[in-house]
């Protein structure tokens, strides 16, 4: 019997101009006759922390059953059909809880678990985010130990975005330590570029958009070498993979070519799409190519900023979100607010769906990734940060809603996920105790 399989180390890369492209992982990374499991080709472990703002219609989230088996309320049931992977964790304490309810803090206490210092100034202090901590475990052997993108960023503005504090701490969810925030990014072509390789500056993306040449092409003729000694179903799996890359391609430089005309005079940067709708999509694909090449096992993302006046026309909401989120408990308003949760909610399903349809190993995407969705404030209407929306969606037995003790510091989840994921702690934040999934 003669075994003919080639095989290919995990981390293979494909080099063209500029370019250096990492591939999924494929059969043929697996040496003949050897159990999946035993091999470097083991799928590895992922985390993503997906942030809204303004708070939520609580009733209309949270289940009114606890335990297994619970009905999906309104605002959940674009997840139902990931329900055997969904769990819900209500009571949840933000640091500070209702007491401290400012936009800021809320946003900055979520990954943290610390008080935001007050000040307008560059004196900012916060602590390491659970995101970064996770990196630390699980993100040093990737290109990129962690992703930080968004859909607003306001970095230009200086002093304060609410009252009394900075705006360093509106713009970004992650902290890698007390003092340093750390950037999030939401032009995609620049996430794109930074995760595949091409021209760095503005007016070099500008060169290389109107000049509407795909960076796979060249390494077209490396692809076909490789293709040729692989499987059937290799094959399938790399055409699936670079079909996905091109397709975001192709959806920047669509977007990019509405505003050629427009970059001069647009203070947005080049490459981000005019709907919200198409914005998040193109960062959650991103993003999901980004574990699928094992380019990141870590991401945050910010959906909208705290206080966020982005509308939703699409859905029928003309009014700014966060005029929206203060709805004086007027039955419209409350209807309004809580279309708003679902669109959101909408949009990551979208996300999740992608996550279950695309291979890993022995399974997909979503068996072997744990991403977190929720906000910092419950009640947008009074800024309250006890009880706090969450859910987590991923490589845990889910059906599951998990009702803890009134006003449970929402640290106690960072501490079991730190635990998780292997950084050993006893305390992270205003935590009080352990609390795992």
């Amino acid at each position: 019997m003669f075994v003919t399989k080639k095989a290919l180390p995990r981390r293979t890369f494909l080099r063209g101009v500029g370019t250096v492209m990492a591939l999924p992982v494929l059969e043929s990374m697996v040496p003949a006759f050897t159990a999946l499991a035993q091999t470097a080709a083991t799928p590895q472990r992922r985390v993503g922390f997906v942030y809204v703002p303004n708070g939520v219609i609580l009733d209309s989230w949270t289940p009114t059953e606890a335990g297994a088996g619970f009905e999906f309320p309104p605002i959940l049931k674009p997840l139902e059909s990931f329900r055997d992977r969904v769990v819900v964790v209500s009571n949840l304490s933000r640091t500070g809880g209702n007491a401290r309810n400012d936009h800021t803090v809320s946003q900055a206490g979520w990954l943290s678990g610390v008080m935001a210092k007050r000040t307008e100034g560059e004196d900012v202090s916060l602590g390491v985010t659970i995101d970064q901590l996770v990196a630390r475990q699980i993100g040093q052997e990737t290109p990129f130990p962690s992703l930080e993108v968004a859909t607003e960023n306001f970095t230009g503005y200086v002093g304060a975005c609410t009252p009394g504090y900075s705006c360093a701490y509106s713009n970004t969810l992650s902290w890698a330590d007390e003092t340093t925030p750390l950037p999030m990014e939401i032009d995609p072509r620049v996430v794109f570029e930074r995760m595949f390789g091409s021209a760095g500056t503005r007016a070099q993306r500008l060169t290389s958009m109107q000049e509407d040449r795909s960076i796979l092409d060249s390494i077209t003729e490396d692809l076909q070498d490789l293709g040729r000694g692989l499987g059937a179903q290799d094959r399938t799996r790399l055409d699936q993979y670079f079909d996905n890359v091109r397709e975001i391609e192709r959806r920047i430089q669509r977007t990019e070519g509405k505003h050629t005309t427009q970059v001069i005079t647009l203070d947005a940067p080049v490459g981000v799409p005019d709907a919200y709708e198409d914005h998040v999509a193109l960062l959650y694909d991103l993003m999901a190519v980004a574990y699928e090449a094992d380019l990141t096992r870590v991401f945050s993302f910010m959906m909208a900023r705290e206080a966020s006046n982005i509308n939703y026309p699409q859905i029928g909401i003309t009014e700014p979100h966060h005029i929206i989120s203060h709805h004086g408990n007027k039955p419209d308003k409350v209807a309004e607010h809580a279309k708003i949760n679902t669109y959101h909610v909408r949009l990551f399903a979208d996300f999740v769906e992608r996550l279950r349809t695309t291979p890993d190993g022995d399974g997909s995407l979503l068996d072997h990734s744990l991403i977190f969705y929720g906000s910092g404030m419950g009640n947008g209407n009074a800024h309250e940060g006890d009880p706090l929306p969450l859910l987590a969606i991923g490589a845990k037995q889910g059906n599951r809603h998990i009702a803890t003790a009134a006003h449970t510091p929402l640290a106690n989840l960072w501490l079991g996920v730190a635990n998780t994921f292997g950084h050993s702690m006893d305390r992270l934040g205003d935590s009080t105790g352990l609390l795992e999934l």
